[in-house]
């Protein structure tokens, strides 16, 4: 008799229904189950590792996450980025992590919060720079990715951290 398969093994995606997939995938993310999303990109990513649109996605998915896990953080989603192929797309992908993780910053409750918002904020505002001279005919992403955290900084009144005396040494 054979043995029975174990009940929580992951079962792989055949390579024709990665298309339908990311069209699901797609649909969670809009239902605002970022983590239903995350789950079938990485089925996909499984099989398809450099699948660009799952990466992509999946990028999205686990930003979408920032505010309600504090515990993911900026660096474990820019660990995707170098799987971009494109210059523009890492630049602009980069430049999505840090805004949404601003994003979060502000909806949180914390000393210092607003700060870190601000400073998040301002490395978005680099990497959408970066994008923007990258970016091919026609593709004004990155400028109105910048438009949105400069009008979230001002709406909000972010400023940077206050440098502290004991920063600088006290004589």
């Amino acid at each position: 008799m054979a043995a029975n398969p174990p009940l929580l093994a992951l079962k792989s995606l055949s390579i024709e229904a990665i298309p339908r997939a990311l069209e699901r995938a797609e649909r969670y993310r809009l239902l605002n189950e970022p983590a239903v999303a995350e789950s079938i990109c990485q089925d996909i990513l499984s099989i398809e590792p450099d699948h660009q649109q799952a990466l992509i996605t999946l990028v999205l998915a686990l930003t979408d996450q920032f505010a309600e896990t504090p515990a993911l953080g900026v660096a474990q989603v820019l660990e995707l980025v170098p799987r971009l192929r494109g210059e523009y797309e890492r630049a602009y992908y980069s430049g999505i992590i840090y805004e949404r993780q601003a994003r979060a910053r502000l909806k949180r409750e914390y000393p210092g919060a607003w700060f870190d918002a601000y400073d998040l904020f301002r490395l978005a505002l680099e990497w959408f720079a970066r994008a923007e001279a990258l970016r091919p005919p026609g593709n004004d992403e990155a400028i109105l990715r910048w438009n949105t955290c400069v009008r979230l900084i001002e709406g909000n009144n972010l400023q940077p951290r206050p440098r502290d005396e004991a920063e600088h040494g006290l004589e």
